[in-house]
C-alpha cells in the first residue's frame, strides 16, 4: 500500500506509529486493559499477531504480549534512543508494532510491548477457526 493510501485508511497516530516508528504515550491506548477474547492483528495489513491469552497487565501503560503468533513479527536491532532495544514489525507488511524485551514474569520471560494504534481486534467469535492463517 502507498504512503497517500495509508495516510487516507490511517489515523494520524496509526500512521506516526506504524509507518515512522513513534510510539503512543502510555496509557492511553484502547487496548490497555482491553480483556475480551480473540486475536490482536496489524491495523495496517490484518494479519493475526497475539492471541488474548499471551496478553498479561505489565503495568507498563501498552498492551504486552508473553508470546506473538509464530512467523507474525520481525525482529529488528532498534539503537535509535542511545541503547540497543529489539524493534518488532508485522512480518507481512513491516508495520511497527513497539518492542520485545526479555523482563517479562511470565513463564516465556518475554514482554512484547506493543502500541494499541498499531493493533486491531477480533473476537473469538470473529476468528474462530483461523488461528492458522
Amino acid at each position: 500500500m502507498q504512503n497517500d493510501e495509508l495516510k487516507k485508511k490511517l489515523t494520524p497516530e496509526q500512521y506516526h506509529v506504524t509507518q515512522e516508528k513513534g510510539t503512543e504515550a502510555p496509557f492511553s491506548g484502547r487496548f490497555v486493559n482491553h480483556r475480551e477474547k480473540g486475536m490482536y492483528r496489524c491495523i495496517v495489513c490484518g494479519a493475526l499477531l497475539f492471541p488474548s491469552d499471551a496478553k498479561f497487565d505489565s503495568g507498563t501503560g501498552w498492551p504486552s504480549f508473553e508470546q506473538a503468533i509464530s512467523g507474525a513479527i520481525v525482529q529488528v536491532l532498534d539503537t535509535s534512543q542511545g541503547m540497543p532495544r529489539t524493534e518488532i514489525t508485522c512480518a507481512k507488511c513491516a508495520a511497527h508494532l513497539g518492542h520485545v524485551f526479555d523482563d517479562s514474569p511470565t513463564k516465556t520471560g518475554k514482554r512484547y510491548c506493543v502500541s494499541s494504534c498499531s493493533l486491531d481486534f477480533s473476537s473469538s467469535e470473529d476468528t474462530r477457526g483461523r488461528h492458522a492463517e
